[in-house]
């Protein structure tokens, strides 16, 4: 339903005009949203005025959001990141930032590698942040998308309040057309409660400085629970249909590893002491391939909830932490 409400919305931006779209101050939810910025947070009004009314409606933004990458078949979307080069440049960032990598494990107990595939996947190692103004990106998200406008009018609020607080101009600001900025993708409530200067100069870059992304992103994944040393996913086998009864939309692990016989899995490498897992279904050309999430699989999605991206970051992480062992072991 929300489907098909995004693609009327589609069709009238486009029938009004390419591109970008002015939003206008005389609309009810963006005048209630400034009031709420003013009472709540002491911004002036009239300069919130004038920053919205340079705000614009994205359709292209609209159009991205309605189509993720997330919603392709595992085999269509392991190969957008599982590339030679990905993996090659992965190796060369572990290297050049190999210090900060270090440091980063010791501090938050974040394999280098882990965070190297989250930098990769996310934004090809710093080469695509993203050319979005986000004030349009989450100005048209919170007051033209209406499945996920509670969430982005939140995230709206959390941007304003961090170019505030980091002394950056709104309106300049760009990154991913759901707002996501700089090397790490952070959303704005996420840069105001995980973001740290690793560096040490006194200020926070995400956008061009490695060092403050790699430290951002390992306080994340320690916030998220992340298990130092405990493994992450393995492979399994799986007989008869009562398996199919524990798939579910669900990634936190939830269940018994003393029951997975009973349901017929077989994990194909050890467990170690895991309690509890979850069952992952992943479809192929020709079949499908199960996987046994841990918690740190769990924590690898909260970046992006979606098993797909925990996977394929997953496995770009082992792929890249081989090149770079066999490449050290030449040296």
């Amino acid at each position: 339903m929300w489907r098909d409400c995004v693609k009327l919305l589609l069709l009238i931006l486009v029938a009004c005009g390419p591109g970008l779209q002015a939003q206008t101050l005389d609309r009810e939810a963006v005048r209630s949203f400034i009031q709420n910025m003013v009472s709540e947070h002491g911004f002036d009004a009239k300069r919130l005025q004038k920053l919205f009314g340079k705000a614009r409606v994205s359709e292209s933004v609209l159009q991205a959001i309605a189509r993720p990458a997330e919603a392709l078949p595992w085999y269509r979307y392991r190969p957008i990141f599982m590339r030679e080069a990905r993996i090659r440049k992965g190796v060369r960032f572990m290297e050049k930032n190999r210090d900060a990598l270090e440091r980063a494990k010791r501090i938050y107990g974040v394999p280098p590698a882990i965070i190297t595939a989250i930098i990769g996947v996310e934004t090809h190692y710093g080469e695509q942040k993203g050319g979005y103004r986000v004030l349009d990106s989450l100005s048209t998200l919170a007051f033209d998308y209406p499945p996920r406008s509670e969430f982005f009018r939140g995230e709206l609020e959390q941007f304003l309040l961090m170019t505030r607080e980091q002394g950056l101009d709104p309106s300049k600001v760009k990154g991913s057309y759901a707002g996501a900025m700089g090397i790490p993708q952070f959303i704005a409530s996420s840069f105001r409660k995980y973001a740290v200067d690793f560096d040490g100069d006194g200020r926070i870059d995400i956008w061009n400085d490695p060092v403050d992304a790699i430290g951002s992103v390992a306080n994340y994944f320690r916030s998220q629970g992340w298990q130092p040393g405990g493994r992450v996913a393995v492979p399994t086998l799986v007989n008869g249909d009562a398996y199919r009864q524990l798939l579910d939309d669900g990634l936190k692990p939830d269940i018994e590893v003393s029951k997975l016989g009973t349901y017929g899995i077989f994990p194909q490498q050890s467990l170690g002491t895991t309690d509890f897992v979850k069952l992952l279904e992943f479809e192929l050309d020709d079949g499908e391939e199960f996987w046994l999430g841990m918690e740190n699989f769990y924590v690898i999605s909260r970046y992006n909830h979606s098993a797909l991206y925990a996977m394929a970051t997953y496995q770009l992480s082992r792929a890249i932490k081989q090149r770079y062992h066999d490449r050290m072991a030449e040296k």
